[in-house]
């Protein structure tokens, strides 16, 4: 899969998202945003980051190092689900095999 990355400029930010360059200067100083060669410009990694920020910072008045810490949690959590999700195709495989219904398919 191909990584996609986004720049946009400070003023783009307080447009789109209500972020001050402030907030904007701590998100990439807490690493919760990459600056870009530009000046007053950030890389976006992922496309929901940044709106995903925003709505944590202004809804719940978080700090960045909480920001962080959440970003962090949600990662894991999606990696948690994507394993589950092949653990229980790998047991319903296995199921169907055992009661004469299928071979069974190396991942």
């Amino acid at each position: 899969m191909e990584a996609t990355f986004i720049t946009l400029t400070f003023q783009e930010c307080s447009v789109r998202y209500g972020l001050a360059p402030a907030d904007l200067r701590d998100f990439l100083q807490a690493g919760l945003l990459r600056a870009a060669p530009a000046p007053e410009t950030v890389i976006v990694d992922e496309p929901d980051d940044l709106p995903r920020l925003a709505r944590l910072h202004h809804e719940l008045g978080l700090a960045p190092e909480a920001l962080d810490i959440i970003l962090a949690m949600r990662q894991r959590l999606v990696r948690l689900q994507a394993s589950l999700a092949r653990e229980t195709a790998r047991a319903r495989q296995l199921e169907d095999f055992l009661l004469g219904g299928g071979e069974v398919l190396e991942l």
